[in-house]
Protein backbone atom coordinates (compact mmCIF):
# COMPACT_ATOMS: atom_id res chain seq x y z
CA UNK A 1 0.00 0.00 0.00
CA UNK A 2 1.91 3.06 -0.69
CA UNK A 3 2.19 5.69 1.55
CA UNK A 4 -0.88 8.41 0.27
CA UNK A 5 -3.22 5.34 0.37
CA UNK A 6 -2.04 4.93 4.10
CA UNK A 7 -2.64 8.38 5.20
CA UNK A 8 -6.54 8.26 3.23
CA UNK A 9 -7.08 5.39 5.35
CA UNK A 10 -6.04 6.73 8.51
CA UNK A 11 -8.35 10.38 8.16
CA UNK A 12 -11.17 7.30 7.01
CA UNK A 13 -10.60 5.16 10.80
CA UNK A 14 -10.37 8.51 12.71
CA UNK A 15 -12.93 10.15 10.47
CA UNK A 16 -15.51 7.39 11.51
CA UNK A 17 -14.56 7.62 15.61
CA UNK A 18 -15.07 10.87 15.07
CA UNK A 19 -18.39 10.50 13.78
CA UNK A 20 -19.57 7.93 16.36
CA UNK A 21 -18.31 10.69 19.01
CA UNK A 22 -20.63 13.10 17.07
CA UNK A 23 -23.76 10.81 16.74
CA UNK A 24 -23.69 10.37 20.56
CA UNK A 25 -23.06 14.09 21.46
CA UNK A 26 -25.85 14.95 19.04
CA UNK A 27 -28.41 12.62 19.88
CA UNK A 28 -27.54 14.04 23.61
CA UNK A 29 -28.42 17.70 22.50
CA UNK A 30 -31.21 16.49 20.51
CA UNK A 31 -32.79 14.83 23.78
CA UNK A 32 -31.71 17.56 25.98
CA UNK A 33 -34.15 20.07 23.27
CA UNK A 34 -36.97 17.86 23.26
CA UNK A 35 -37.57 17.50 27.86
CA UNK A 36 -37.01 21.07 27.78
CA UNK A 37 -39.51 22.08 25.52
CA UNK A 38 -42.16 19.40 27.19
CA UNK A 39 -40.81 20.61 30.83
CA UNK A 40 -41.43 24.37 29.71
CA UNK A 41 -37.21 25.12 30.43
CA UNK A 42 -35.10 27.09 29.19
CA UNK A 43 -31.67 26.00 30.62
CA UNK A 44 -31.66 22.32 30.37
CA UNK A 45 -29.43 20.13 32.16
CA UNK A 46 -26.04 21.92 31.61
CA UNK A 47 -23.61 20.01 33.07
CA UNK A 48 -24.61 16.97 31.10
CA UNK A 49 -24.50 19.29 27.61
CA UNK A 50 -20.84 20.26 28.70
CA UNK A 51 -19.73 16.53 29.91
CA UNK A 52 -20.99 15.69 26.31
CA UNK A 53 -19.04 18.75 24.54
CA UNK A 54 -15.82 17.94 26.67
CA UNK A 55 -16.36 14.25 25.55
CA UNK A 56 -15.77 15.49 22.02
CA UNK A 57 -13.08 17.55 22.53
CA UNK A 58 -11.20 14.89 24.43
CA UNK A 59 -11.75 12.75 21.45
CA UNK A 60 -9.86 15.38 18.89
CA UNK A 61 -7.09 15.41 21.56
CA UNK A 62 -6.45 11.73 20.95
CA UNK A 63 -6.58 11.89 17.53
CA UNK A 64 -4.08 14.94 17.73
CA UNK A 65 -2.46 16.67 14.68
CA UNK A 66 -4.50 18.32 12.14
CA UNK A 67 -7.59 17.61 14.46
CA UNK A 68 -6.34 19.51 17.13
CA UNK A 69 -5.92 22.96 15.06
CA UNK A 70 -9.07 22.13 13.49
CA UNK A 71 -10.70 22.31 17.20
CA UNK A 72 -8.86 25.30 18.22
CA UNK A 73 -9.84 27.12 15.05
CA UNK A 74 -13.64 26.37 15.55
CA UNK A 75 -13.12 27.09 19.46
CA UNK A 76 -11.44 30.44 18.03
CA UNK A 77 -14.38 31.60 16.06
CA UNK A 78 -17.15 29.03 17.10
CA UNK A 79 -18.66 32.03 20.06
CA UNK A 80 -20.86 32.98 16.82
CA UNK A 81 -22.69 29.41 16.14
CA UNK A 82 -21.24 26.90 18.25
CA UNK A 83 -23.25 26.01 21.64
CA UNK A 84 -21.27 27.60 24.58
CA UNK A 85 -20.92 24.20 26.12
CA UNK A 86 -18.77 22.86 23.16
CA UNK A 87 -17.14 26.36 22.85
CA UNK A 88 -15.75 26.30 26.33
CA UNK A 89 -14.78 22.46 25.59
CA UNK A 90 -12.59 22.99 22.45
CA UNK A 91 -11.14 26.20 24.60
CA UNK A 92 -9.47 23.81 26.61
CA UNK A 93 -7.36 21.66 23.84
CA UNK A 94 -3.52 21.67 23.98
CA UNK A 95 -1.59 22.13 21.30
CA UNK A 96 1.29 20.64 22.99
CA UNK A 97 2.36 17.38 21.85
CA UNK A 98 4.78 14.84 21.70
CA UNK A 99 7.22 15.53 19.29
CA UNK A 100 8.39 13.10 16.19
CA UNK A 101 11.35 11.08 16.90
CA UNK A 102 14.38 12.84 14.61
CA UNK A 103 14.07 9.88 12.66
CA UNK A 104 11.08 10.79 11.30
CA UNK A 105 11.78 14.53 10.48
CA UNK A 106 15.37 14.26 9.38
CA UNK A 107 14.32 13.27 5.70
CA UNK A 108 12.15 16.10 5.50
CA UNK A 109 14.87 18.63 6.36
CA UNK A 110 17.86 17.11 4.00
CA UNK A 111 14.60 16.88 0.94
CA UNK A 112 13.88 20.92 1.94
CA UNK A 113 17.63 22.02 2.39
CA UNK A 114 19.62 19.90 0.60
CA UNK A 115 23.68 20.29 1.56
CA UNK A 116 22.58 23.10 3.61
CA UNK A 117 21.08 20.90 6.03
CA UNK A 118 24.27 19.35 8.07
CA UNK A 119 25.22 23.33 7.94
CA UNK A 120 22.65 24.06 10.70
CA UNK A 121 24.14 21.86 13.54
CA UNK A 122 20.54 21.01 14.52
CA UNK A 123 19.81 19.03 17.80
CA UNK A 124 18.19 16.13 17.03
CA UNK A 125 15.54 16.92 20.35
CA UNK A 126 12.97 19.01 19.68
CA UNK A 127 12.44 22.49 22.20
CA UNK A 128 8.81 22.32 21.46
CA UNK A 129 5.99 20.75 19.51
CA UNK A 130 2.28 21.80 18.42
CA UNK A 131 -0.60 20.19 16.41
CA UNK A 132 1.07 20.67 12.99
CA UNK A 133 5.23 21.40 13.65
CA UNK A 134 8.06 21.04 15.82
CA UNK A 135 10.94 23.36 16.82
CA UNK A 136 14.29 22.37 16.68
CA UNK A 137 17.56 24.55 18.07
CA UNK A 138 20.17 24.94 15.42
CA UNK A 139 22.77 27.05 15.10
CA UNK A 140 24.15 29.69 12.33
CA UNK A 141 27.09 28.20 10.52
CA UNK A 142 28.62 32.04 10.09
CA UNK A 143 28.14 33.27 13.78
CA UNK A 144 26.99 30.38 15.76
CA UNK A 145 23.92 32.28 17.01
CA UNK A 146 20.79 29.99 17.64
CA UNK A 147 18.18 29.52 15.09
CA UNK A 148 15.03 28.25 15.76
CA UNK A 149 14.01 25.67 13.17
CA UNK A 150 10.45 25.31 12.69
CA UNK A 151 9.78 21.47 10.61
CA UNK A 152 5.80 20.83 9.68
CA UNK A 153 5.02 17.50 10.61
CA UNK A 154 4.98 14.85 7.11
CA UNK A 155 2.09 14.92 5.52
CA UNK A 156 0.01 17.57 7.37
CA UNK A 157 -0.83 19.13 3.38
CA UNK A 158 -1.88 15.99 2.39
CA UNK A 159 -4.75 15.33 5.07
CA UNK A 160 -5.90 18.76 6.83
CA UNK A 161 -8.80 18.63 4.13
CA UNK A 162 -10.32 15.83 4.81
CA UNK A 163 -9.57 15.96 8.33
CA UNK A 164 -11.40 19.11 8.08
CA UNK A 165 -14.26 17.54 6.49
CA UNK A 166 -14.22 15.13 8.97
CA UNK A 167 -14.86 17.71 11.48
CA UNK A 168 -17.37 19.50 9.85
CA UNK A 169 -19.48 16.34 8.60
CA UNK A 170 -19.56 15.45 12.33
CA UNK A 171 -20.99 18.49 13.77
CA UNK A 172 -23.73 18.29 10.83
CA UNK A 173 -24.58 15.37 11.96
CA UNK A 174 -24.91 16.42 15.60
CA UNK A 175 -26.48 19.37 14.48
CA UNK A 176 -24.10 22.11 16.09
CA UNK A 177 -23.75 23.83 12.86
CA UNK A 178 -26.48 25.01 10.89
CA UNK A 179 -26.25 23.79 7.14
CA UNK A 180 -26.54 27.16 4.71
CA UNK A 181 -24.99 29.14 2.07
CA UNK A 182 -24.18 32.03 4.77
CA UNK A 183 -22.00 29.52 6.94
CA UNK A 184 -20.59 28.06 4.10
CA UNK A 185 -18.76 31.22 4.05
CA UNK A 186 -17.78 30.92 7.87
CA UNK A 187 -16.26 27.30 6.82
CA UNK A 188 -14.33 28.49 3.91
CA UNK A 189 -12.69 31.13 6.16
CA UNK A 190 -11.38 28.63 8.59
CA UNK A 191 -10.26 26.32 5.45
CA UNK A 192 -8.40 29.32 4.20
CA UNK A 193 -7.05 29.87 7.72
CA UNK A 194 -5.41 26.58 7.86
CA UNK A 195 -4.53 26.28 4.54
CA UNK A 196 -2.21 29.88 5.55
CA UNK A 197 -0.75 28.12 8.76
CA UNK A 198 0.76 25.32 6.84
CA UNK A 199 2.08 27.52 3.78
CA UNK A 200 5.68 28.35 4.95
CA UNK A 201 6.90 29.98 1.56
CA UNK A 202 3.56 32.68 2.66
CA UNK A 203 4.63 32.71 6.60
CA UNK A 204 8.22 33.68 5.63
CA UNK A 205 6.48 36.20 3.15
CA UNK A 206 4.36 37.92 5.94
CA UNK A 207 7.14 38.18 8.42
CA UNK A 208 9.42 39.96 5.62
CA UNK A 209 6.61 42.27 5.25
CA UNK A 210 6.14 43.10 8.53
CA UNK A 211 9.91 42.57 9.44
CA UNK A 212 10.43 45.43 6.94
CA UNK A 213 7.11 47.86 8.38
CA UNK A 214 8.61 47.37 11.94
CA UNK A 215 12.82 47.96 11.43
CA UNK A 216 13.40 50.54 13.91
CA UNK A 217 14.86 52.76 11.22
CA UNK A 218 11.88 53.04 9.54
CA UNK A 219 10.27 53.75 12.97
CA UNK A 220 11.26 58.08 12.31
CA UNK A 221 8.54 57.41 9.16
CA UNK A 222 5.55 56.62 11.47
CA UNK A 223 3.13 58.96 12.73
CA UNK A 224 4.12 57.82 16.36
CA UNK A 225 6.32 56.37 17.92
CA UNK A 226 5.99 52.83 19.63
CA UNK A 227 6.92 53.12 23.39
CA UNK A 228 8.34 49.53 23.37
CA UNK A 229 9.96 48.58 20.19
CA UNK A 230 8.39 45.49 18.03
CA UNK A 231 11.17 42.77 17.77
CA UNK A 232 10.30 40.65 14.17
CA UNK A 233 12.44 37.83 13.76
CA UNK A 234 14.59 37.58 11.12
CA UNK A 235 14.18 34.80 8.75
CA UNK A 236 16.90 33.29 6.65
CA UNK A 237 15.75 32.10 3.14
CA UNK A 238 18.51 29.99 2.68
CA UNK A 239 17.69 27.30 5.25
CA UNK A 240 14.03 27.55 4.26
CA UNK A 241 12.10 25.51 2.49
CA UNK A 242 9.12 23.24 2.02
CA UNK A 243 8.28 22.53 5.56
CA UNK A 244 10.63 24.04 6.90
CA UNK A 245 11.65 27.52 8.35
CA UNK A 246 14.93 28.96 9.77
CA UNK A 247 14.27 32.27 12.03
CA UNK A 248 16.12 34.23 14.76
CA UNK A 249 16.25 31.99 18.40
CA UNK A 250 14.08 34.40 20.31
CA UNK A 251 14.21 34.51 24.26
CA UNK A 252 11.50 35.78 26.41
CA UNK A 253 8.50 35.70 28.38
CA UNK A 254 4.18 35.59 27.99
CA UNK A 255 2.71 38.76 29.37
CA UNK A 256 1.05 36.49 31.96
CA UNK A 257 3.99 35.42 33.75
CA UNK A 258 5.37 36.13 37.00
CA UNK A 259 8.09 38.24 35.35
CA UNK A 260 5.90 40.56 33.49
CA UNK A 261 3.70 41.03 36.32
CA UNK A 262 6.71 42.27 38.70
CA UNK A 263 7.66 44.51 35.88
CA UNK A 264 7.38 48.05 37.15
CA UNK A 265 3.43 50.28 36.26
CA UNK A 266 5.56 52.15 33.81
CA UNK A 267 6.94 49.61 32.02
CA UNK A 268 3.65 47.58 31.56
CA UNK A 269 1.56 50.76 31.12
CA UNK A 270 4.25 50.97 27.65
CA UNK A 271 3.86 47.11 26.53
CA UNK A 272 0.22 47.95 26.79
CA UNK A 273 0.09 50.81 24.45
CA UNK A 274 2.82 49.65 22.17
CA UNK A 275 0.70 46.48 21.65
CA UNK A 276 -2.65 49.17 20.99
CA UNK A 277 -0.39 51.24 19.01
CA UNK A 278 0.52 48.05 16.77
CA UNK A 279 -3.24 47.10 16.16
CA UNK A 280 -3.66 50.66 14.71
CA UNK A 281 -0.89 50.46 12.34
CA UNK A 282 -1.91 46.64 11.68
CA UNK A 283 -5.02 48.07 10.55
CA UNK A 284 -4.85 51.83 9.61
CA UNK A 285 -1.42 51.50 7.93
CA UNK A 286 -0.11 47.89 7.15
CA UNK A 287 -3.13 46.31 6.15
CA UNK A 288 -1.81 42.81 7.42
CA UNK A 289 -3.03 41.78 10.89
CA UNK A 290 -1.58 39.14 13.13
CA UNK A 291 -5.04 37.52 14.32
CA UNK A 292 -4.19 34.63 16.48
CA UNK A 293 -4.63 36.18 19.89
CA UNK A 294 -2.49 33.29 21.45
CA UNK A 295 -0.35 34.42 24.25
CA UNK A 296 2.98 32.35 23.34
CA UNK A 297 2.68 34.75 19.88
CA UNK A 298 4.22 37.37 21.68
CA UNK A 299 7.19 37.72 23.99
CA UNK A 300 8.22 39.92 26.04
CA UNK A 301 11.82 40.58 27.34
CA UNK A 302 13.45 40.50 30.71
CA UNK A 303 14.03 44.52 31.26
CA UNK A 304 9.90 44.30 29.50
CA UNK A 305 11.65 46.72 26.83
CA UNK A 306 10.78 44.44 23.73
CA UNK A 307 8.33 43.08 22.67
CA UNK A 308 8.67 39.88 19.87
CA UNK A 309 6.05 39.09 17.63
CA UNK A 310 5.93 35.29 16.58
CA UNK A 311 4.28 33.43 14.35
CA UNK A 312 3.24 34.95 11.24
CA UNK A 313 1.08 31.75 9.13
CA UNK A 314 -1.81 33.49 11.15
CA UNK A 315 -1.64 36.97 9.46
CA UNK A 316 -4.83 38.16 7.68
CA UNK A 317 -4.41 40.11 4.61
CA UNK A 318 -6.91 42.98 4.69
CA UNK A 319 -8.17 43.53 1.49
CA UNK A 320 -9.07 47.15 0.70
CA UNK A 321 -12.80 47.17 0.93
CA UNK A 322 -12.49 45.07 4.37
CA UNK A 323 -10.02 47.34 5.51
CA UNK A 324 -11.34 50.63 4.99
CA UNK A 325 -14.98 49.06 6.59
CA UNK A 326 -12.98 48.29 9.51
CA UNK A 327 -11.37 51.50 9.87
CA UNK A 328 -14.94 53.65 9.65
CA UNK A 329 -16.41 51.67 11.98
CA UNK A 330 -13.66 52.18 14.56
CA UNK A 331 -13.28 55.78 13.90
CA UNK A 332 -17.49 56.50 13.50
CA UNK A 333 -17.88 54.35 16.82
CA UNK A 334 -15.93 56.25 18.08
CA UNK A 335 -16.79 59.74 17.46
CA UNK A 336 -20.67 58.78 17.33
CA UNK A 337 -21.56 58.85 13.96
CA UNK A 338 -24.40 56.84 13.94
CA UNK A 339 -25.15 56.71 10.29
CA UNK A 340 -21.61 56.62 9.02
CA UNK A 341 -21.19 53.51 11.95
CA UNK A 342 -24.23 51.79 10.69
CA UNK A 343 -22.95 51.35 6.93
CA UNK A 344 -19.68 50.40 7.90
CA UNK A 345 -21.30 47.50 9.95
CA UNK A 346 -23.77 46.77 6.83
CA UNK A 347 -19.92 46.63 4.94
CA UNK A 348 -18.57 44.54 7.29
CA UNK A 349 -21.17 42.09 6.96
CA UNK A 350 -22.64 42.24 10.61
CA UNK A 351 -26.13 43.86 9.67
CA UNK A 352 -28.48 43.97 6.27
CA UNK A 353 -29.75 47.00 4.43
CA UNK A 354 -33.11 45.87 5.88
CA UNK A 355 -31.62 44.60 9.39
CA UNK A 356 -34.41 45.96 11.97
CA UNK A 357 -34.00 49.28 14.31
CA UNK A 358 -33.48 47.03 17.41
CA UNK A 359 -30.14 45.06 15.43
CA UNK A 360 -29.14 48.50 13.96
CA UNK A 361 -29.16 49.79 17.75
CA UNK A 362 -27.98 46.90 19.62
CA UNK A 363 -24.96 46.44 17.34
CA UNK A 364 -23.75 50.23 17.70
CA UNK A 365 -24.60 50.27 20.90
CA UNK A 366 -22.40 47.26 21.42
CA UNK A 367 -19.09 49.07 19.76
CA UNK A 368 -19.61 52.02 21.08
CA UNK A 369 -19.04 49.89 24.28
CA UNK A 370 -16.08 48.29 23.35
CA UNK A 371 -14.23 51.32 22.23
CA UNK A 372 -14.70 52.36 26.07
CA UNK A 373 -11.13 53.03 26.65
CA UNK A 374 -10.30 55.10 23.30
CA UNK A 375 -12.61 57.77 24.67
CA UNK A 376 -11.70 61.20 25.43
CA UNK A 377 -10.17 61.93 28.65
CA UNK A 378 -12.97 63.59 30.07
CA UNK A 379 -15.67 60.95 28.91
CA UNK A 380 -13.99 58.18 30.33
CA UNK A 381 -16.27 56.62 33.19
CA UNK A 382 -14.59 58.51 36.57
CA UNK A 383 -14.93 54.76 38.27
CA UNK A 384 -12.40 52.87 35.99
CA UNK A 385 -9.89 55.66 35.97
CA UNK A 386 -7.05 55.94 38.66
CA UNK A 387 -5.34 58.38 41.27
CA UNK A 388 -4.01 60.52 38.25
CA UNK A 389 -6.75 59.93 35.53
CA UNK A 390 -5.34 56.94 33.53
CA UNK A 391 -7.64 53.94 32.22
CA UNK A 392 -7.37 50.94 34.58
CA UNK A 393 -7.55 48.20 31.63
CA UNK A 394 -7.87 45.41 34.06
CA UNK A 395 -10.03 46.48 36.49
CA UNK A 396 -12.61 47.77 33.95
CA UNK A 397 -13.59 44.54 33.51
CA UNK A 398 -14.35 45.80 29.97
CA UNK A 399 -14.03 42.70 27.48
CA UNK A 400 -17.05 40.91 30.51
CA UNK A 401 -19.06 44.34 30.21
CA UNK A 402 -19.60 44.03 26.92
CA UNK A 403 -20.07 40.23 26.46
CA UNK A 404 -22.76 40.66 29.09
CA UNK A 405 -24.44 43.66 27.08
CA UNK A 406 -24.33 41.57 23.62
CA UNK A 407 -25.16 38.09 25.35
CA UNK A 408 -28.23 36.46 23.93
CA UNK A 409 -28.76 39.06 21.52
CA UNK A 410 -26.00 38.34 18.17
CA UNK A 411 -28.06 35.46 18.27
CA UNK A 412 -31.36 36.53 17.63
CA UNK A 413 -32.96 36.79 14.09
CA UNK A 414 -32.20 39.62 13.69
CA UNK A 415 -29.12 39.39 12.84
CA UNK A 416 -26.51 38.45 10.17
CA UNK A 417 -23.97 35.83 11.14
CA UNK A 418 -20.62 37.74 10.67
CA UNK A 419 -18.18 36.90 7.94
CA UNK A 420 -15.18 34.92 8.83
CA UNK A 421 -12.55 37.33 8.22
CA UNK A 422 -14.81 39.78 10.85
CA UNK A 423 -14.73 36.88 13.59
CA UNK A 424 -11.03 36.93 12.92
CA UNK A 425 -10.71 40.81 13.33
CA UNK A 426 -13.05 40.72 16.30
CA UNK A 427 -11.28 37.80 18.24
CA UNK A 428 -8.03 39.92 17.39
CA UNK A 429 -9.43 43.06 19.09
CA UNK A 430 -10.32 41.00 22.53
CA UNK A 431 -6.91 39.48 22.28
CA UNK A 432 -5.20 43.08 21.90
CA UNK A 433 -7.52 44.34 25.36
CA UNK A 434 -7.16 41.01 27.28
CA UNK A 435 -3.17 41.75 26.65
CA UNK A 436 -3.52 45.03 28.08
CA UNK A 437 -5.69 43.89 30.62
CA UNK A 438 -3.09 41.31 31.88
CA UNK A 439 -0.66 44.03 31.88
CA UNK A 440 -2.83 45.73 33.96
CA UNK A 441 -2.14 49.16 32.45
CA UNK A 442 -3.22 52.55 33.46
CA UNK A 443 -3.10 54.42 30.20
CA UNK A 444 -5.69 56.57 27.99
CA UNK A 445 -5.91 55.77 24.35
CA UNK A 446 -7.25 59.20 23.32
CA UNK A 447 -3.80 60.23 21.35
CA UNK A 448 -2.86 57.01 19.84
CA UNK A 449 -6.40 57.05 18.00
CA UNK A 450 -6.77 60.62 17.36
CA UNK A 451 -3.92 61.37 14.86
CA UNK A 452 -6.21 58.48 12.63
CA UNK A 453 -9.30 60.28 13.53
CA UNK A 454 -8.10 63.67 12.02
CA UNK A 455 -6.41 61.17 8.78
CA UNK A 456 -9.61 59.53 8.59
CA UNK A 457 -11.89 62.52 8.48
CA UNK A 458 -8.98 64.74 6.18
CA UNK A 459 -9.02 61.73 3.83
CA UNK A 460 -13.18 61.70 3.37
CA UNK A 461 -13.06 65.37 2.82
CA UNK A 462 -10.54 64.82 -0.09
CA UNK A 463 -12.61 62.07 -1.46
CA UNK A 464 -15.90 63.85 -1.45
CA UNK A 465 -14.37 67.07 -2.80
CA UNK A 466 -13.23 65.33 -5.58
CA UNK A 467 -16.60 64.16 -6.99
CA UNK A 468 -17.55 65.64 -9.55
Amino acid sequence: MSKRHSIRRGALSRGLSLSLAGARAGGAFALDGALRRLRGERDGDAERLQQEADRFAHKLGQLKGSYVKIGQVFALLGEHFLPPALTQALHQLDSQTEPLPWSSMAPLVERALGSSANRLALEPRAVAAASLAQVHRGHHPDSGAPLAVKLQYPDVAAVIDDDFDVVVRMLRLSRWIPASREFDSWLGAMRKQLHAEIDYRREFSMAQCLRAAFDERDAASHAQNLPVPVHIPRYYPEFCGDGVLTMDWVEGHQVDSAVVKALPQTLRNDLGRSMLILFFREVFDLGLMQVDPNFGNFLIDDQGKSLSLLDFGSVLELEPTLQNALADAIITGHTGDDEALQDALIRLGCLRGDSSDYARETFRAFIRHLLEPLRHPDDLPRHYLSADGQYCWGRSELLSRAGRQAAGSMTSRHFNLPSGDFALIARKLTGVFTFIAVLEAEFNAWDIVAPYIERRKASHSVTQGARP
